[in-house]
């Protein structure tokens, strides 16, 4: 990988940890919203109303910066709230036109809340744009720089019409309310996050120097893998489109060039998870591929492969970060306050470390952060 490609992967890594910053348990959100940018692909965030996806995505979009749209769209929602006016300026000129400054086909990422909730008319537009990157404007069509579109929603459609539409968002990631082990954490986070000022931002010569190299990455030596899994899902009952099965190899790929490979393995291959449809079927489909996945690590993306697979490295890779980033930067010995809570989080990732490996299976660096810890909590 050129110095280049991998200066960009690292700006884009630290830039998705600091839009993931103060959001408990979301980190996999914004990850995955990273992946689908690097890939040209869509994403929906399903999850009940006040579990973060907005703030999630709002957050990735100033991290990745260039244009943003974001739209809660209703059962009334007109066309030209979405995709712009008709130019006024054009139409006295007897050109029916419309004006796109600032709306959706000029975006770079957006966000549609409550997607499902659009007419048929914004649907049947979005189609467009979200396949083939073009949007008709009147007699003229335009191409659109769209490199991400998410979709929120509180549940799946069940409409057959809106199945259909669903299909084109390629990733999935399904959200619940945060457990009770957790509250402290959400309590402080929340608290914390309308002051946070993002520290780490890419830019979009970067994301498309690394979309661009997703088309040069070698996939060919994990094809008979990705196979493999389709047919195992599909003896499990769990049936995958066959646009999703091709596209899902731009996840791969997206995966390998953000973990500095050039040629996709067996630890790239956990987003076929999210490209499972339902909650269900990730739930079943973890299970199914639990040995295939079992390879999966990204430390570029962490928490994203983790949660896909459930995988030990995986959670290593999480948990590493997370104990040398809390370890590395101790507060003032004359802060109580901040040094109680540095640590609690340092008490948490070492109970997550213990409740995840047996002690004889606990990786070496992870046994080496683990006495750390005791030490730092024990001067504490």
């Amino acid at each position: 990988m050129s110095p280049e490609l991998q200066s960009a992967a690292t700006s884009l890594q630290k830039a998705l940890a600091s839009a993931s910053a103060s959001l408990v348990e979301r980190e996999a959100v914004v990850q995955l919203v990273g992946l689908c940018a690097v890939a040209s692909e869509h994403v929906l965030v399903i999850g009940p109303p006040g579990t973060a996806k907005s703030e999630a995505v709002r957050r990735v979009a100033r991290a990745l910066g260039g244009k943003y749209f974001e739209y809660l769209l209703g059962r009334f929602t007109e066309p030209t709230e979405v995709f712009g006016p008709v130019d006024l300026k054009r139409l006295k000129e007897g050109v029916v036109e419309t004006q796109t400054d600032g709306m959706l086909p000029e975006a770079d990422l957006a966000f549609l809340d409550e997607v499902f909730l659009g007419s048929t008319a914004i649907l049947n537009t979005l189609l467009g744009i979200l396949n083939e990157r073009t949007f008709r404007r009147g007699h003229t069509r335009m191409t659109c720089p769209l490199r991400v579109c998410v979709g929120a929603s509180n549940a799946l459609p069940q409409d057959e019409m809106l199945a259909a539409f669903a299909d084109r968002f390629l990733a999935r990631i399904f959200l619940t309310p945060l457990p009770d082990a957790r509250l402290e954490e959400l309590l402080g986070g929340g608290w914390s996050l309308e002051k946070q000022q993002l520290e780490q931002h890419a830019t979009l010569a970067e994301l498309a120097l690394l979309a661009d190299a997703v088309k040069t990455v070698d996939v060919t030596h994990v094809r008979g893998s990705l196979a493999h899994c389709v047919r195992l899902l599909r003896q499990a009952g769990i049936q995958l489109t066959d646009r999703r099965v091709v596209r899902v190899q731009r996840l791969v790929a997206a995966a390998a060039i953000l973990a500095g490979r050039d040629r996709a393995t067996e630890a790239d291959l956990w987003p076929i998870l999210y490209a499972l449809p339902t909650a269900d079927a990730q739930a079943l489909g973890r299970d199914v591929l639990g040995d295939v996945l079992r390879a999966s690590e990204n430390a570029a993306l962490p928490a994203a492969a983790e949660e896909a697979s459930l995988g030990p490295l995986a959670r290593a890779h999480r948990l590493a970060g997370a104990a040398g980033e809390l370890l590395d930067a101790p507060p003032e010995e004359a802060d109580v306050m901040a040094t109680q809570a540095w640590r609690l989080k340092l008490e948490g990732v070492a109970r997550e470390m213990d409740a995840g490996f047996p002690p004889e299976q606990l990786p070496e660096n992870l046994k080496t952060l683990r006495q750390r810890i005791s030490d730092a909590v024990g001067d504490a």
